[in-house]
């Protein structure tokens, strides 16, 4: 008897959280249309933040071609101590570029954390 209202319950949970609508303003992977100078510093600022203010080179044809940024580490050396070579085996960090209503947002995938990106337009991918 006990199974089989545990089957009913577990039924019943998956049927009506199946039955639950998506909402309207759920998060779209997006891509930057028409970057200018605007969107370009709001996305450069926005990383250095994330990166505690450091300086992070950024193509600028970043996050328009897909909503994927991948920033990889760069090991700081200089010509008296060079960095090691071979091969670098740390991840590098990624951020998703989604349309959110009618913001930009760019997600930073380690943490989930958002920004809001200023001046920035973009369309779902």
């Amino acid at each position: 008897m006990r199974i089989r209202q545990l089957a009913w319950w577990t039924t019943a949970a998956l049927v009506f959280s199946g039955c639950q609508t998506m909402n309207a303003d759920a998060d779209v992977p997006a891509r930057i249309t028409a970057p200018d100078d605007a969107s370009r510093a709001a996305l450069r600022a926005t990383v250095s933040a994330v990166f505690g203010g450091r300086d992070v080179p950024l193509a600028d044809d970043a996050l328009t071609k897909s909503s994927l940024l991948l920033i990889e580490r760069n090991p700081r050396g200089s010509l008296d101590a060079p960095p090691a070579t071979g091969r670098v085996l740390e991840e590098p960090i990624r951020f998703r570029l989604v349309k959110s209503g009618e913001d930009c947002v760019l997600v930073d995938l380690r943490d989930e954390s958002r920004h809001l990106l200023a001046d920035t337009t973009c369309v779902p991918e």
